[in-house]
């Protein structure tokens, strides 16, 4: 990405800062794709693959401060990593259709195979039938098992064989193997026009979330007890200073607001400063400028007071308000997962494990260890969710517990969702 910068003698230059990219996949794959990205000047790549794409979540959620953004060689992969929450980064996958796809029939041509009579994996049918069209070739007898969540290489390889002796085009290595001394069989890799194309949309969209995350965040915070506020900054990356009239400001920008609303849904602190204070409001402004920034966080703070004493309001550009949270009681039924999930980017099964994991406790402390063992992932994993979990306040810590190792002691959580 471009960076300006000035010289000594005040003439303003142009630098380059290498934007990593990680790319998602099958070794193989991951060789093939991030070969092609290293092509594209001021783009580095970084290698991470997988032997199973079940492995894809904890490998995303792991690298991901390492990146700017996710390249993926395949559907499923990627799939997976958008349910369980992990994509915090600009994500694509490269496209099988269209180039990809095309290759592939040249050269199942050239083997003086029928294109016409194809059994075809994981691609949508749309997307192949659209592909064969603009290749002038009738479609009518290919057979095609889209991708969707739970297909398992089994259930493609008896598809694949209920085909009457139709040549395969598999996206799958699994498959691939399987079917390899009883039919004839192509796996699909990305072409490199495909993977440029995936690049040329990544890049896009990193770019346009690096640009946004540096926009000015000014928080105008109305609370009589300012006790924990510089904290609350600096978990925002950011600081805090007395503004006028007993109102305080809050500076950061926009990517770790972002991150510690879950998307600007909700404003943990609001919880914690209502938790002290009669009255709690909270006003941020988002704009390209302090003064904009400034004058949208009077517009929200303004906003806040004629919602109630305890408010946090967002505003945009283009005149709009985003209620961040407003304190209301917990539902009798317990929470709403779904919404939580949408918070903190954690998928509902983990947060029902969590759930399970605090009745387990009594509702007493855990650590990270425990909850690695509860969750079934490595307790690296464990730690990033529970900080997920605290940023939203959903998640306190209590103290430290030494295991009788020269290791780090283990962080002790109790869970408040």
């Amino acid at each position: 990405m471009r960076q300006d910068g000035a010289t000594s003698a005040g003439v303003r230059r142009e630098t380059w800062v290498a934007v990593v990219i990680g790319v998602v996949g099958p070794h193989d794959l991951v060789d093939l794709v991030a070969a092609t990205c290293e092509e594209q000047p001021g783009v580095s790549v970084l290698r991470l693959d997988h032997d199973h794409e079940t492995q894809a979540p904890e490998i995303v959620e792991a690298r991901t401060p390492s990146v700017a953004g996710w390249l993926f060689t395949g559907v499923a992969s990627y799939t997976l990593c958008q349910d369980a929450g992990v994509l915090a980064r600009p994500a694509v996958r490269v496209d099988y259709t269209g180039a990809t796809l095309l290759n592939a029939l040249v050269r199942l041509q050239h083997e003086g195979q029928d294109v016409t009579r194809l059994s075809i994996d994981t691609l949508p049918a749309a997307a192949v039938a659209a592909t064969f069209a603009e290749a002038g070739l009738p479609s009518d007898d290919v057979r095609v098992i889209p991708y969707r969540r739970g297909l398992t290489p089994e259930r493609v390889a008896a598809f694949h064989r209920r085909g009457a002796g139709h040549p395969v085009i598999t996206c799958l290595s699994g498959v691939h193997e399987a079917l390899r001394d009883e039919l004839p069989v192509l796996r699909l890799v990305p072409s490199a026009h495909s993977v440029r194309v995936a690049l040329r949309r990544l890049l896009l969209a990193a770019e346009s979330q690096a640009h946004e995350d540096a926009q000015i965040a000014l928080g105008l915070v109305e609370a009589d007890d300012d006790e924990g506020l510089l904290r609350e900054a600096a978990a925002l990356g950011g600081t805090v200073a007395a503004f006028r009239g007993g109102t305080h400001l809050l500076v950061t920008t926009r990517g770790p607001l972002r991150e510690a609303t879950a998307g600007f849904t909700g404003l943990p602190l609001l919880a914690r400063l209502a938790a002290r204070n009669r009255v709690a409001r909270v006003g941020f402004g988002l704009g390209l400028s302090a003064a904009e920034a400034e004058s949208l966080a009077r517009r929200a703070l303004a906003r806040a007071r004629r919602i109630g004493d305890v408010a946090a309001v967002l505003s945009l550009r283009a005149d709009t308000d985003i209620v961040l949270e407003a304190i209301s009681a917990r539902p009798a039924g317990g929470p709403d997962l779904s919404v939580l999930s949408r918070r903190v980017g954690l998928s509902v099964p983990t947060l029902e494990k969590l759930l399970e994991a605090r009745r387990a406790a009594g509702g007493g402390p855990l650590t990270t260890r425990e909850l690695a063992h509860r969750l079934a992932v490595q307790q690296r994993t464990a730690r990033r969710m529970l900080h997920r979990l605290e940023l939203a306040g959903l998640a306190e810590r209590t103290g430290n517990l030494t295991d009788g190792t020269s290791g780090r002691p283990l962080t002790l959580y109790r869970l408040t969702l």
